[in-house]
């Protein structure tokens, strides 16, 4: 049967369209187009991209799906990417932890900075093509979906990690929020007002034209998210509270410094090197951790085992993972204890020692805890040391106590004062033994019970801080010392917070601050949110009577 004319003249036609798309497609040049939707969507060739007409939506249900998930995977990886950043003050711990786990020393934490980097830089890149190419209606990417679930994934995995980020990143809202993000979200806000779809006259006419023919709920939508988003950080302030506003001539005294394991970032820790460059910056104490070894001389080690902070592995290769506390002291004196801080460069400080100071590190040796106490002694430092009991078949299990209050006692010049007793064993003897030290508990125990068992300091982690509970213990004379503390940021919050004292890894960075970051009166940050929401609300109101 033939074709009537009517079919004919519709093939045609429809011919004609395809010519007349095909010689489109050969001459418009779209160099940066094809680029991104190439990279992004797969979508090299021009046939494959079509142009929405003005009132029509360029996205079907999956791709707007995908685009939602986009927006959530970009969210997600500047958490983590935030989280992330700002847990510096615990790089160290987490490294430590690793090790812990799987046996071998590794900067985890710095690898997973980069990541963090790297995902949140190609998500935004990819979130930024996409709303440019939707917001102009001439693109629709086809972005599969299983990068945004692999995305999703990473972030959720490492936001609710058990890793203690949010008390951290609590404390850095507490002393950042007000003075910084305040302003910061505000200006964020901004920009997105001014990078909105209308960048020229054309597109203008076409988003406008979109809205009026189509007038639908989604950019009711947009606008409410919008407003909200706004009135919500223009409010903020109201429920931020921060230590660090408080009214001229209230705050306290710079909390003490006392080196964890010396001063770790400048020198191997728990060595006489690394004691005697925390005294030289200014520390006021010395922290360490104490092991009693098989012939019962105690020592300073922090791990279980020594393979992570001396040459056990060359020196005796069969016993790489035996406890520290089965060596005896002649064996602990074969051991170098320095070089693996110049190789492995744990805090990245290695740079910033001299040469000589860097041959002197990779010469030092286990240090037992008389010397210990005679260098701090010599210097007029306190002291604090965790003390680790003995396996089961160790001569000196059930006499670890007893033999550390005799080195103290008998084979140091130590005055027991500067001694902070922190083990949490057999008090009643070590106050009849050694009377005068000032004895330290890591619990936050009621008032009463602390003066009963003659406590006279708190030693917490700085998750713990609150400066309603240092005021509290401090009216009792019962003074505050927060662990680990190497972020001037937080050692700003310490201060603010009223803490008497820090353990840190960063005596030679926290002893330069002359007063806390941040630290401004009640009247002083009032006048910077109303000025701050003021100029947010100007020139937002600006961006729109431009465009519109």
């Amino acid at each position: 049967m033939g074709r009537s004319p009517t079919t004919l003249t519709k093939l045609k036609l429809g011919k004609l369209k395809v010519v007349r798309c095909q010689l489109l497609q050969r001459y418009e040049h779209q160099p940066f187009i094809s680029c991104l939707a190439g990279l992004y969507g797969c979508q090299w060739k021009r046939y494959q991209r079509a142009r929405a007409q003005p009132g029509e939506c360029c996205c079907n249900r999956l791709e707007c799906c995908s685009f939602g998930i986009l927006i959530l995977a970009f969210c997600l990886s500047l958490v983590f990417l935030y989280f992330w950043s700002e847990a510096q003050n615990d790089y160290n711990d987490f490294d430590w932890f690793n090790y812990e786990s799987l046996g071998y020393w590794f900067p985890w934490s710095m690898v997973l900075l980069v990541v963090a980097a790297v995902l949140f830089t190609y998500v935004a890149l990819l979130l930024v093509s996409r709303a440019y190419f939707y917001s102009l209606c001439i693109l629709s990417l086809k972005a599969g979906l299983g990068i945004f679930t692999l995305v999703l994934a990473l972030a959720l995995t490492m936001v609710l990690s058990p890793w203690p980020w949010l008390s951290l990143v609590q404390r850095h809202l507490q002393i950042f929020s007000d003075p910084f993000y305040l302003p910061t979200l505000n200006d964020g806000i901004n920009v997105c007002s001014w990078l909105s779809p209308m960048k020229s006259t054309r597109y203008k006419r076409l988003f406008v034209q979109c809205i009026r023919q189509s007038p639908s709920m989604f950019h009711v939508l947009i606008m409410g998210v919008y407003l909200m988003v706004l009135f919500t950080l223009y409010l903020v302030p109201l429920g931020m509270y921060s230590p660090c506003i408080k009214e001229e001539g209230t705050l306290g005294p710079a909390p003490a410094l006392i080196g964890h394991r010396g001063a770790p970032m400048l020198a191997p820790e728990n060595t006489r090197m690394s004691f005697a460059k925390a005294i030289e910056f200014g520390g006021e104490g010395l922290e360490t951790d104490v092991t009693i070894s098989y012939d019962g001389v105690p020592f300073l080690m922090h791990d279980r085992d020594l393979k992570r902070t001396t040459n056990v592995h060359e020196v005796f290769p069969n016993r790489t993972t035996e406890l520290a506390s089965m060596f005896t002291l002649g064996e602990l004196e074969m051991l170098n204890a320095g070089e693996w801080f110049i190789s492995g460069d744990p805090f990245g400080t290695k740079a910033l020692l001299s040469v000589k100071d860097q041959r002197k590190a990779e010469n030092q040796s286990i240090m037992n805890l008389s010397d210990f106490l005679n260098q701090a002694a010599t210097h007029h430092r306190l002291v604090i040391f965790n003390l680790c009991r003995p396996p089961q078949d160790h001569p000196y299990r059930d006499s670890w106590i007893s033999r550390t209050l005799e080195v103290i006692s008998n084979e140091s010049s130590i005055d027991p004062s500067l001694v902070l007793w922190l083990p949490n064993v057999e008090r009643s003897l070590v106050q009849d033994l050694i009377p005068g030290m000032q004895h330290t508990s890591e619990e936050q125990a009621p008032v009463e019970e602390l003066q009963k068992n003659h406590i006279v300091k708190l030693n917490l982690h700085y998750s713990q801080m609150s400066a309603k509970q240092v005021s509290k213990y401090a009216a009792a004379n019962i003074t505050t010392n927060l662990y680990v503390v190497s972020q001037p940021w937080l050692y700003s919050l310490a201060w603010c917070s009223g803490a008497h004292s820090v353990t840190t890894n960063a005596v030679h960075i926290l002893k330069n601050l002359s007063q806390p970051l941040f630290l401004m009166t009640p009247h002083e940050y009032n006048l910077m949110w109303i000025l701050t929401d003021v100029v947010s609300a100007f020139l937002i109101l600006v961006v729109f009577v431009f465009h519109w």
